[in-house]
């Protein structure tokens, strides 16, 4: 299930609704749904995959949240590229960071929590306990910024206007959402075309709503620069086209004394400065023109911070972990273009990218390899497939390697590099390729055999060097092109490219999210999440096994199977994960202990107006 507040890629299973409400909560006749008479549901604060919510309906504030927080201050961030539009909803346009902010959803999840969605539009749920149907009361008191009520008629017209005018994710995400409606001003209801989705109610609890009498005259797709509207905690203070975009905390804020937000949202100002190179947004944070940076070069985080602000703790390196499951990242093949349509040239491409050696030299050994579209969890697939993962699969026998039954899991990198490059061109000679004159080249064709890496961010050209030059050894021309962010994601758009990093974050319980990463229905679809152009019944099968499990195992089986597919596939090469984020900051912040078990949570940090001045002072010292 993808996050919305955090961008979170998470999805879910087996819903557990609890069906006994607070004393105080009122009691509603939900009605008819469709033709089908129901019972009396019981409204409830928040909906979690399993047993009950954590926190009870008259829950205080966040565990991990400090209601005490004080108020104020700045916080200035790096960004990447640039940006051209303040709408993140739309396939046009490069979005500023950030947006999310604005945005007030109708639940929210705890960080806490391995999937809980607490009410925060929403005032009260009622769920059809059959998952036919779902009700939310929005509360009285929400406002859009400009003072105007938020109203059940925002909720259509946001989900209907995301559903068919913004990014594919969002069709394949309320794919089983057969209609929406308005009961009256404050209550909505979601009919579901069936029941098979157990993530569907809280995936709907993830949608952001868009004042209707703002965008009843605009046009929603195309890029805009405009400070649009929302409901959320910061609105848009400052939009300086591809270079900055700041926000400010909203002071009237409807929802600041709610439960959920208590001791979040504290700081004034958040400022996104932008940089094309990513060292020279590393040396503007040294010299203290940036509060923070999220560190994803291992190189830098061993060795850019040997720094007197380090030594004397006016530098903190804090390392957040992530209890969610690591996720593949990797370099992602276009199995669009014939060359890589092939799984033996996909695999034989695989086995020359040295990770012992990239590891070793260029990241001081942080990381471990990545093997699973499922890493870190129990829904990694292992060995050879058990019993029930076979009731899956062998319904597909004829359409699946062999391999797949009766052999171990490929490793990415089972032996010393020189026996898989001779491992490597034998696969590249059974798929019709040999070497003349030291070019890899077609045997019917002819033609060479040429690869690109598609590229944005300069760090990851170093990376990418000793790949190409294995690469080299078999004959292979490749290229390294580093392109601008909006060239780049023009190109993502129109699945024009050899090769891309590429990411598939996973959370605990996976779902409809996986209709966008892997099925035939988005293979074609600009701005899908398909990135590898993955076309295949088999996997559409096993995705909708996964999207309908119905327990904790089941849904673990059905991933395993998934995954053990995607990998005979090999549709990426797989690289590395790290299970925490790294976060270099200035010592002028505080934030709650322990963090959150689940995901990093930077909105219940606030600014320390002594330490602040402290920092400033030091800062100005050393100019």
């Amino acid at each position: 299930m993808a996050g919305f507040r955090w961008l979170v890629a998470a999805a879910t299973l087996a819903l557990a609704i609890p069906l006994s409400a607070s004393a105080n909560a009122p009691q509603h006749n939900a009605g008819e749904a469709g033709d089908r008479k129901v019972d009396r549901v019981a409204t409830v604060h928040a909906i979690a995959l399993y047993d009950d919510p954590a926190l009870p309906a008259n829950f205080d504030h966040l565990p991990y949240a400090n209601p005490a927080a004080p108020k104020g201050g700045t916080l200035r961030r790096a960004a990447n590229g640039s940006f051209d539009s303040t709408n993140p909803f739309i396939i046009q346009g490069t979005p500023a960071d950030g947006l999310n902010q604005i945005y007030d959803t109708l639940m929210e999840a705890s960080a806490d929590e391995p999937f809980t969605m607490y009410g925060l539009l929403a005032g009260g749920i009622r769920l059809d306990p059959d998952r036919h149907w779902m009700e939310v009361d929005i509360r009285p008191e929400a406002r859009f910024h400009d003072g105007t009520p938020v109203t059940a008629k925002d909720v259509v017209f946001s989900f209907r206007l995301l559903r068919d005018k913004g990014s594919p994710f969002y069709r394949a995400y309320y794919a089983s959402v057969e209609s929406v409606s308005a009961l009256g001003e404050r209550t909505v209801r979601f009919v579901f075309s069936n029941n098979q989705s157990r993530e569907l109610p809280l995936i709907l609890g993830q949608l952001p709503v868009l004042p209707e009498h703002y965008w009843r005259n605009r046009d929603f797709t195309k890029p805009t620069l405009d400070k649009l509207m929302g409901s959320g905690p910061y609105e848009i203070a400052e939009v300086d086209p591809g270079r900055r975009i700041v926000y400010r905390r909203v002071d009237d804020y409807w929802g600041r004394d709610l439960p959920l937000n208590r001791g979040r949202y504290n700081i004034d100002r958040l400022v996104y400065d932008y940089f094309r190179d990513q060292s020279v947004a590393l040396e503007a944070f040294l010299a203290g023109a940036l509060d923070m940076r999220v560190e994803s070069s291992a190189k830098n985080w061993a060795t850019a911070y040997d720094t007197p602000a380090v030594d004397d703790g006016a530098i903190q390196q804090v390392i957040v972990p992530d209890g969610q499951p690591a996720g593949m990242q990797g370099y992602v093949f276009n199995t669009r273009r014939d060359k890589l349509s092939d799984p033996k040239v996909r695999r034989a491409l695989g086995l020359v990218f040295d990770f012992d050696w990239i590891n070793q030299h260029l990241f001081y050994g942080a990381y471990q390899r990545t093997e699973s579209f499922f890493q870190n969890s129990e829904m990694a697939a292992q060995g050879l497939p058990g019993k029930e993962e076979l009731k899956l699969l062998s319904p597909y026998r004829d359409r699946l390697p062999a391999a797949v039954f009766d052999q171990q899991l490929p490793i990415p990198h089972p032996q010393a590099l020189r026996p898989r490059l001779r491992e490597a061109l034998n696969l590249l000679r059974e798929a019709g390729y040999d070497v003349r004159d030291g070019t890899l080249v077609n045997l019917e064709t002819g033609q060479p055999f040429t690869l690109e890496f598609l590229l944005y961010d300069s760090q990851w050209e170093r990376i990418t060097q000793p790949f190409a030059r294995n690469l080299e050894r078999l004959g292979i021309q490749s290229k390294i092109r580093v392109v601008d962010v909006n060239q780049y994601l023009d190109r993502l758009r129109r699945f024009q490219f050899d090769m891309i990093v590429g990411s598939y974050p996973q959370s605990a319980n996976p779902g409809n999210e996986q209709r966008d990463f892997w099925t035939s229905e988005y293979a074609d679809v600009p701005q899908s999440r398909n990135l590898a152009g993955v076309n295949d019944p088999v996997v559409d099968a096993l995705v909708d096994d996964l999207i309908q499990a119905d327990s904790r195992s089941t849904l673990d089986t059905a991933s395993r199977a998934l995954d053990r597919v995607l990998r005979w596939g090999f549709y990426v090469v797989p690289q590395w994960n790290f299970d925490g984020t790294r976060v270099a900051v200035w010592d002028k912040f505080g934030y709650p202990r322990p963090f959150p078990s689940y995901t990093p949570d930077f909105t219940v940090w606030w600014v320390d107006a002594d330490r602040a001045r402290a920092i400033t002072a030091r800062q100005r010292g050393q100019e």
